[in-house]
């Protein structure tokens, strides 16, 4: 049996009194990551099912996906009955469907291209990751399975950008909650989930650590404050900290280990007939070579970058395979395999083997890359050499200055550098390098 916190039960108590008197209220919950939202869900269900087992009754929860997010819902409300001794007393139907007695909780997907059933929420509604959930799919398929029963509805969720299901109904309630002085509204962060949980809070200490404590995914996990929008990706203090005190290296050093990242020119910089004019604004072929240091965090020296403009690829072949193997020696190479590099980071692999990794872009796999590129900045596990007034070193922080964010649904988040201001090829590069330090393990000589 679990217990639950006190801030638990202040939300389980103000959403039973709206139900149990039909008051019809709507309630958005924010806890910080791994404080207890989802458990407070079930046991909540677990109590209504219970108190409506008789008269009946349906209780309607709908997740951002059913794959995962809608099957943990219900394996966590069956292993609840379980452990109340209702294992044998309640029944699974469907798939989709938990019953007790004449009550039921019916889970439903929330993904857009989802065929959702015309149910009727009789007891509660509840909209779990509501920062996930779409504004359309919400109202015009889930609202109205309450419309008839007046039913209590709660949004849960951590909080995201401004622009969220989850961040519109929060504004609602704190408006009507200035009118009336009726709470529809609970936040708890970290620190309040931390008081009565010490673990949680040494958890979360270090996570600040890692990620750095303006990071998006700290700001908006753990200490629920929204997003707005976008900006810089880098700000004047993440900047300074990537700036480092090691001088550029021309050749590898004895007993150190290196990786890489390649980022490659699209397919409309290949061309040769440009003016010199429009040359000077293509995309580059950008490789960016690093030292790292093991670690259960490795941290990594920007030593040396290469810039190719108007270059083919397939004339890089030869260069990049002697750099990588022969002049470097790369135990971890990330290469941007997006459209026409899929040959040349084919070609590589071939080559050099397992040590090359294909990285294609995708707007979740450049969110992971921006996500880990500011937690190793923030962290100060990357470092660029000394600025020594090369094109390479200067565009490299033009571009560092330049680069913006975007904050998108399902908490992701791109960076770029805007096409009127220049390229964002070094800017790429780098967070490929990053990401093959993630990846990264010493080899180990063999022998007798």
């Amino acid at each position: 049996m679990i217990k639950l916190y006190p801030y638990q039960l202040e939300i389980g108590q103000a959403i039973a009194d709206s139900i149990m008197n039909e008051k019809g209220e709507t309630f958005s919950v924010e806890i910080a990551r791994q404080g207890g939202k989802n458990e407070l869900s079930a046991q909540l269900e677990v109590a209504l099912l219970l108190a409506f087992a008789e008269a009946g009754g349906n209780i309607v929860k709908c997740s951002p996906t059913f794959k995962p997010q809608t099957i943990t819902s219900i394996i966590r409300l069956k292993e609840r009955l379980a452990g109340w001794g209702m294992s044998q007393l309640f029944d699974s139907s469907y798939g989709y469907m938990v019953a007790l007695g004449n009550a039921r909780c019916i889970f439903f997907s929330a993904d857009e291209s989802a065929n959702v059933v015309g149910a009727t929420a009789h007891i509660l509604l509840e909209i779990d990751e509501s920062q996930d959930v779409n504004k359309e799919k919400y109202s015009k398929e889930f609202k109205p399975m309450g419309a008839t029963t007046n039913v209590t509805t709660v949004h849960y969720g951590t909080t995201w950008d401004d622009s969220t299901l989850l961040e519109e109904v929060k504004q609602m309630n704190l408006e009507l909650e200035r009118k009336d002085g009726i709470r529809r509204h609970f936040r708890y962060d970290w620190r309040e989930v931390a008081r009565h949980n010490t673990n949680y809070g040494y958890y979360v200490e270090r996570e600040r650590d890692r990620l750095g404590a303006d990071h998006p995914l700290f700001l908006t996990q753990y200490e629920l404050v929204s997003l707005s929008g976008g900006g810089r990706f880098l700000n004047d203090t993440q900047r300074a900290q990537l700036q480092g005190g090691h001088t550029r290296h021309t050749a590898p050093q004895r007993g150190r280990s290196y990786i890489a990242g390649l980022d490659l020119a699209g397919e409309a910089e290949q061309l040769d007939d440009i003016t010199t004019v429009a040359a000077a604004r293509r995309d580059s072929t950008v490789l960016t070579i690093g030292e790292v240091s093991p670690g259960e965090a490795p941290s990594v020296n920007v030593v040396q970058q290469y810039q190719w403009t108007g270059t083919r690829h397939s004339d890089l072949y030869a260069t990049l395979k002697d750099l990588l193997a022969n002049v470097w020696d790369c135990q971890r190479i990330t290469v941007d395999a997006t459209g026409i590099g899929e040959p040349v980071a084919s070609y590589l692999r071939r080559a050099l083997g397992g040590r090359v990794e294909k990285f294609k872009f995708t707007q979740p796999s450049k969110s992971v890359l921006a996500f880990d590129l500011l937690a190793s900045i923030n962290g100060g596990r990357l470092k660029m050499y000394e600025r020594d007034n090369t094109p390479e070193c200067t565009e490299f922080w033009n571009q560092m200055r330049l680069a913006r964010s975007v904050y998108r649904p399902n908490q992701t988040m791109g960076f770029y550098v805007d096409p009127s201001d220049g390229h964002d090829d070094f800017l790429m590069s780098l967070a490929l390098l990053n990401h093959a330090a993630g990846s990264f393990t010493i080899r180990k000589a063999v022998g007798k």
